[in-house]
C-alpha cells in the first residue's frame, strides 16, 4: 500500500568528486536527528573544510537530541589533517562519537553516511567515487541503518571527549 503523504523516493547516482561532495551536502541540508558515518579514513568527506564543518555545526546546532556517530578503519588522516573536525568533536563531546573497527571487519571496502533511517549516500568501494544518494527511502536507509549498527558493535572508541585521545 502507497501512502498518498509521504515524500517522493529520490535516487541519483554519482560518478565524480564533485558529484560525491554535493550528495554529502545534499544529505546534511536534509532534516533528521542521527547522522551515522562508515568510511576506512574520512579522507574523501573533507572534514577539514569551513562549508562541511558548517553543516556539521549546523546539523548539531538544531536540536540538542542531534547525533553523530562515526566508525573508521584508520583515524590517521583525522589525527593528522583534520585539526577543524577534532575541534568540532571536543566542542561536541556529548553528540559526536568516533570509534575505530575491529581487525576482523578491516576488510570492509565501502563507505556510507546514513541519516535516521530515511536518507543516505553510499560508495560501494570506497577509493572510487561512484555511488548513489537515496532521500525518502525507509526500507534502504533502514538497511543501511542496520549495516552500521553491527559496524559499531565491532568497533571500540577512539576518541576521548576531553582530551581527544587521537
Amino acid at each position: 500500500m502507497i501512502d498518498a503523504g509521504a515524500p517522493e523516493r529520490e535516487y541519483e547516482l554519482f560518478a565524480t568528486e564533485a558529484a560525491f561532495q554535493a550528495a554529502v551536502d545534499r544529505l546534511l541540508d536534509q532534516r533528521g536527528r542521527e547522522l551515522r558515518i562508515f568510511d576506512p579514513d574520512l579522507a574523501s568527506l573533507r572534514l577539514n573544510a569551513p562549508g562541511r564543518l558548517a553543516r556539521l555545526e549546523a546539523f548539531l546546532r538544531a536540536s540538542r537530541v542531534r547525533r553523530i556517530q562515526i566508525a573508521l578503519h584508520d583515524a590517521r588522516h583525522l589525527e593528522r589533517r583534520c585539526p577543524r573536525m577534532r575541534a568540532l568533536i571536543q566542542r561536541f563531546a556529548h553528540a559526536i562519537e568516533v570509534q575505530r573497527t575491529a581487525d576482523e571487519i578491516g576488510e570492509l571496502r565501502d563507505a556510507f553516511l546514513v541519516l535516521d533511517a530515511d536518507h543516505f549516500v553510499r560508495r560501494p568501494e570506497a577509493h572510487t567515487w561512484r555511488g548513489v544518494i537515496c532521500i525518502n527511502d525507509r526500507a534502504e536507509a533502514s538497511a543501511m541503518r542496520s549495516r552500521f549498527l553491527e559496524i559499531w558493535a565491532a568497533s571500540a572508541p577512539i576518541v576521548s571527549p576531553t582530551t581527544l585521545g587521537l
